[in-house]
């Protein structure tokens, strides 16, 4: 995994948006409703081109596929396992629950997409099938050969053992434990799969944060740490063959605008982020819940071994931020991890997590990465000087 030996290297979360004939595409596929392979399959190839493409163009170093090809970051493997079906029923978030009229506004935003059902595990979970996974990887690998210069790293996304787990919900296993070590054990052919192209592996963890105000909301706070410790050791099973560097996690509280009042705070999570076997964690520094929260690695040093991807873009917003507010975000989180090429200026969470749920622009989302290449030339000439 590069550092940033020489500047300060740009990189994302993974999700952008998608081109609109392609997100039709993929929310047919998912309700089960007649799509053309062939037609989805042009269509994903040429949004992968566009937005390797539009990377280059902003300044993206350390770039991926956007998501193109999937409908969701997580229920995409529904669609390449065995074991999901019918129709799960997510929580309200605590901190949706907690202002009525924000949560009218909250679900009037819902009913206005087009985002399919929740599946749920009704059966043993197996992935029989990588071709989809492969042909993922294929796709983005020859689109980068195609669209010179080449990134200096590539990477591809895959949802994390823990939030396939709270997600698409249990329906048939005993226990939530068992659940997620039997995710993990399948998820394992498609990580492995990932690193044997040659790309560096992300792991979405939105559950390591997210899920302490949803699924977990009734729980104490020593019960989530557990749980959260259980999914980490169900992750580390999952990469055991992938050497450490070439994993990274990213961890949010959920990518929606939304009160957040009811998010565990960093401090509780972030020794325990530390026992993950990976090279890099990507975290929300940006929003304003948790912009403060970079100081911890003051009190947390990071580990030796670790790099720190923070979010300085809220994903949230339409806000173009100034490359001089992102440039001394990234200082600031520099001063506190001791070591400039340790860091490496990220985005807070995806543009594109699920089709028909975009809450910023095309136009912008792409405005603002280029704002954050342009604020991290800025603090490599502070740090760099």
């Amino acid at each position: 995994m590069h550092q940033s030996t020489e500047r300060i290297l740009t990189t994302h979360v993974g999700s952008l948006p998608r081109p609109p004939a392609l997100a039709e595409l993929l929310l047919r596929h998912a309700r089960s409703e007649p799509v053309a392979a062939d037609e989805l399959a042009q269509h994903s190839d040429a949004a992968v081109r566009e937005v390797v493409r539009q990377q280059h163009e902003v300044g993206i170093d350390i770039g991926n596929n956007g998501e193109q090809p999937r409908v969701a970051f997580h229920t995409y493997v529904a669609q390449r396992m065995r074991g999901f079906g019918g129709q799960g029923q997510r929580a309200v978030p605590l901190d949706v629950a907690a202002f009525p009229e924000f949560q009218e506004v909250w679900r009037s935003r819902r009913q206005g997409t087009a985002t399919p059902l929740t599946p749920q595990a009704i059966a043993e979970v197996e992935y029989v099938d990588l071709r989809a996974a492969e042909a993922e990887c294929d796709t983005f690998l020859r689109c980068t050969a195609d669209t010179p210069p080449p990134f200096t790293e590539g990477f591809m996304t895959a949802a994390a053992p823990g939030i396939i787990a709270t997600a698409l919900l249990n329906a048939y296993y005993d226990s939530h434990e068992h659940y997620v070590f039997a995710v993990a054990r399948q998820m394992q052919k498609e990580y492995e799969l990932i690193h044997a192209k040659g790309l560096l592996l992300q792991l979405d963890c939105p559950d390591l944060a997210m899920e302490r105000a949803m699924l977990f909301q009734h729980d104490s706070l020593q019960r989530f740490q557990e749980i959260v410790e259980m999914h980490i050791a169900a992750l580390n099973l999952a990469i055991a063959n992938i050497p450490p560097e070439r994993v990274r996690l990213h961890v949010c509280w959920g990518n929606y605008e939304g009160p957040h009042t009811h998010d565990v705070p960093l401090e509780a999570i972030l020794p325990l982020l530390y026992q993950a076997r990976v090279g890099a964690l990507s975290i929300e520094l940006a929003n304003p819940r948790h912009q403060h929260e970079y100081r911890l690695f003051k009190r947390y040093p990071l580990p030796d071994t670790m790099l720190l991807l923070p979010g300085v873009i809220d994903s949230t917003t339409n806000f173009v931020e100034h490359p001089e507010v992102v440039a001394q975000r990234i200082e600031q989180v520099v001063d506190a991890v001791g070591d400039r090429s340790r860091v490496i200026a990220s985005v807070d969470c995806g543009f594109g997590t699920n089709v028909g749920t975009r809450q910023v622009s095309t136009d912008v989302v792409w405005a603002k990465l280029q704002a954050m290449a342009e604020g991290a030339r800025l603090a490599s000439a502070v740090l760099w000087k």
